[in-house]
């Protein structure tokens, strides 16, 4: 069998959501002919409370090597894992290359620094490498406009950076194409020196068994009679803040339409660990709508507790952004909860197609930016459409084969196929 090292700085028990990238590729590789050993950074080291829970979902022949960084006590000089990992991730992972004859490399981003290390340690070993773009890394965030802003020197760090951690790069992937694309065009020598492939998220079955045997339950908001609970879980992208306004206003000029449903936005806060660090909350207050349709839960709960919340929902709510690239991977989780889902997406992101072909829910599209005044103009039609869509819907009915495209087993199979070329 060959071996693959794929470091990811955070791993469970983290409750980040980019974790479960690695989780997932690591569980099914082993199918394909690739034993995984993960290279992490011990969890003592991590700023994020933990979720012992996660580590459950883990395969328990699955080896993870821990590793020490730099701390954030007593005083918080560096953040990001991927700089304080950096040098002892490196050193244990040069280690195993030498020593068990690694065949390859992977390092999902972020932490985007990590991705320094693929280079680097290619110089050393001479191991093929690749990168996964979870999220991009050059990338115009709200801010980075302003020159000299803290936002626009980490766009240009970005910039210099990103170029040198690729130039070696044998495989080139992301969540979608749009994740990458851009890599490609700044750095052309990839389209020839590289593979490049596209892999959405992925949802994992077992994860809900794990969760039935576990007995969790709903904590944020309790069942009332003649209310509808929906559930948003995870974090606000910075351009999806458009699009949920003109759901606001949409649902302000229709009050009485929307009378009898709650919109429970769970983990969107400013930071994971922050109870107060409201995102929607102004927003909603504006438009009259706070603690009578929209409520906040600012603070990450863990990937489960989410799950359970949905389990307990009468459908997910899922929030696209205004990029075309943005794959959610609440999709994932609202189907193996098997509730329903309403989603506004742009109509160029792959979820689109996701929930179309499983039959999973409705979904409103738009075009970006310049086609907003969509939302709001068909809100209403829409949810009409779920409702009625929801109220016959019936797990049975779901496309299984098609949602199998996008399960964790055949995303990571277009890995190892991947792999298997190079």
């Amino acid at each position: 069998m060959k071996k693959i090292v794929i470091i990811s700085p955070h791993f469970p028990p983290s409750n980040l959501a980019a974790v479960h990238r690695s989780r997932l590729f690591a569980q099914h590789l082993p199918e394909f002919g690739w034993e995984p050993i993960i290279v992490t950074v011990h969890e003592k080291y991590y700023e994020e409370e933990l979720d012992p829970n996660l580590e459950k979902l883990l395969p328990k022949e699955l080896r993870v090597v821990k590793t020490n960084a730099l701390s954030t006590k007593p005083i918080r000089i560096i953040g990001d894992i991927g700089i304080r990992g950096f040098y002892s991730m490196y050193k244990t992972t040069v280690e195993l290359i030498i020593n068990e004859k690694v065949d390859f490399l992977y390092i999902p981003i972020p932490s985007h620094f990590a991705a320094l290390l693929g280079r680097l340690i290619h110089k050393k070993t001479g191991v093929k490498y690749g990168i996964d773009y979870i999220d991009p890394w050059v990338h115009q965030w709200p801010g980075t406009e302003k020159k000299l802003s803290k936002h626009w020197w980490s766009m240009k760090l970005a910039e210099w950076l990103e170029p040198w951690a690729v130039k070696n790069a044998s495989l080139i992937t992301g969540v979608a194409e749009g994740y990458y694309k851009d890599v490609l065009e700044r750095n052309p020598h990839l389209k020839r020196n590289s593979l490049q492939v596209a892999m959405p998220y992925g949802g994992e079955k077992e994860d809900i068994k794990i969760l039935k045997s576990l007995k969790l339950k709903p904590y944020l908001f309790e069942k009332k009679n003649g209310v509808k609970d929906f559930v948003y879980g995870g974090a606000m992208l910075p351009k999806a803040f458009q699009p949920l306004e003109m759901v606001m206003k949409a649902i302000a000029n229709n009050k009485a339409f929307f009378k009898d449903v709650r919109i429970h936005f769970i983990g969107s806060g400013k930071s994971p660990n922050d109870p107060n660090g409201y995102n929607i909350k102004e927003l909603a207050m504006k438009y009259g709508l706070w603690e009578s349709i929209f409520f906040e839960y600012p603070k990450r709960i863990p990937y489960l507790d989410v799950l359970t919340h949905l389990i307990a929902s009468e459908g997910a709510f899922i929030l696209g952004s205004t990029e075309p690239h943005y794959t959610p991977s609440k999709v994932y989780q609202a189907v193996l909860s098997e509730k329903p889902v309403f989603a506004i997406l742009h109509k160029d992101s792959s979820a689109c197609e996701i929930i179309t072909k499983s039959n999973v829910g409705t979904t409103l599209t738009f075009n970006g930016e310049n086609d907003l005044s969509t939302i709001e103009e068909q809100l209403v039609l829409k949810w009409e459409e779920y409702e009625n869509f929801r109220s016959q819907y019936d797990t049975k009915n779901i496309n299984s084969e098609a949602f199998e495209q996008y399960s964790a087993f055949r995303v990571t199979q277009i890995l190892a196929s991947e792999l298997d070329k190079l």
